[in-house]
């Protein structure tokens, strides 16, 4: 779908859905349990209900309603595991099916067959199990084994939460080793809690976690998703460009979400921004270039590239590579964006120089990303914008463009 979007700041307050990143492993937690969970979740995107189904098809019964997903535990399903275009999806529960001893197909989409698995696939096949790509379809059968496992903390952080997740399901102890540089921690950190709070047991010694076997999944009856930061971090780089400013709220400040760092990049680069108990604002001030580490918070480039095309000075993002194995190739579709604009920027195999000064507007191809056609509604903040393929929000925040044009003043 196309959509234009004239030129014009945003204003007001908007309350955020539930952060998917969440939601994937309270959704993984409860499946893997005996009891009933409840999860109250404010809003459904395309990759939760991929994990759904994928948890249905290892068994589950998933319902919702009024904003809450009632699970139940449950063994059997097909064994089909609709996983979309969601690498969440697919890297976690490769090696819970795995760990579960389940034969299973996942189905892929878009361009998650082409996406790396490398080396977690090595690690599985190493204890136990059997993995043969075909086409879209994936094929996982073999029993997973507890043991040594060791992971590079520069590939994905997806692959260590996976590991983490399935492993307290082995019969027998295991060890998870991180080699190198972590980045993305705090996506390591939200499965952290997610275990806290199912009440599994792990020790973590500088970066080698102990797991026991035979461990039990038991998260509480009724369980509050919390606010997305990632999907709050596009109206907060809008507020950056509105003279009005924009509230957002259900923002948890002390979330273990590596993305609320939006709040402090923004302040960096010259914004006004009010943090209160569960919401955050932002208001436009003279904005300035700064220097942007892209490894903890990658899924902020995008949106944080469109205020740095309007600051003073120039914006680097470095240690960026990982973003070529997104959706898209999140480095050149978000150079391409820019230039579409009117704005000045340099791909580098690793990051992004961004040369501030004024968008006039233009037609942006979202290539089926989600955040490149969500970046290019922030930067109609300022200019005359035509987004193609606009309706991949679905993907992660379906209702982004209601959410929008209330912000805006306009009717859908």
């Amino acid at each position: 779908m196309t959509r234009a979007l004239s030129a014009g700041a945003l204003r007001g307050t908007v309350r955020i859905p539930a952060s998917k990143s969440q939601a994937h492993r309270l959704l993984i937690c409860a499946a893997l349990g005996k009891s009933g969970v409840t999860l109250r979740c404010d809003g459904l995107s395309r990759d939760i209900e991929a994990t759904m189904a994928c948890l249905r098809g290892l068994g589950a019964q998933i319902d919702t309603e009024n904003g809450r997903i009632l699970l139940t535990p449950g063994t059997g399903g097909d064994g089909q595991l609709p996983c979309g275009e969601s690498g969440s999806t697919l890297r976690f529960l490769l090696p819970v099916a795995a760990a579960l001893g389940r034969t299973v197909t996942f189905h892929r989409e878009g361009r998650l067959p082409q996406r790396p698995l490398s080396p977690l696939d090595e690690q599985l096949t190493a204890h136990g199990v059997t993995l043969r790509s075909e086409g879209e379809a994936l094929h996982v059968s073999g029993q997973l084994q507890g043991g040594a496992y060791t992971l590079p903390g520069n590939v994905s952080s997806q692959y260590i939460s996976g590991l983490l997740l399935a492993l307290p399901l082995l019969p027998e102890d295991s060890m998870l080793t991180v080699t190198g540089q972590v980045e993305s921690a705090a996506y390591i950190a939200m499965t952290e809690d997610a275990l806290r709070q199912s009440g599994i047991v792990f020790t973590k010694e500088n970066n080698t976690y102990h797991i026991p076997g035979a461990q039990t999944y038991a998260l509480p009856q009724e369980v509050q998703v919390e606010g997305d930061w990632s999907n709050a971090a596009f109206f907060l780089c809008a507020g950056a460009l509105s003279p009005h400013g924009v509230t957002v709220e259900g923002l948890n400040t002390a979330s273990s979400q590596g993305d609320r760092a939006i709040a402090a990049l923004l302040r960096e680069m010259g914004a006004q921004v009010t943090v209160d108990a569960d919401s955050v604002t932002v208001r436009r001030q003279t904005l300035h270039g700064i220097t942007i580490d892209a490894a903890p918070i990658p899924d902020l480039i995008p949106t944080l590239s469109v205020v740095a095309a309007t600051a003073e000075g120039e914006t680097h993002m470095i240690n960026a590579g990982r973003l070529r194995l997104k959706e898209s190739d999140r480095l050149t579709t978000t150079a391409a964006m820019l230039r579409a604009l009117g704005g000045q920027v340099e791909e580098r195999n690793d990051g992004l120089i961004i040369r501030g000064g004024r968008l006039r507007g233009g037609t942006v191809n979202a290539c089926n990303d989600h955040r490149i056609a969500m970046s290019a509604a922030v930067a109609a903040s300022l200019c005359d914008v035509t987004v193609e393929g606009s309706s991949c929000v679905n993907k992660s925040y379906p209702r982004f463009w209601k959410d929008y044009a209330a912000l805006k003043g306009d009717a859908l």
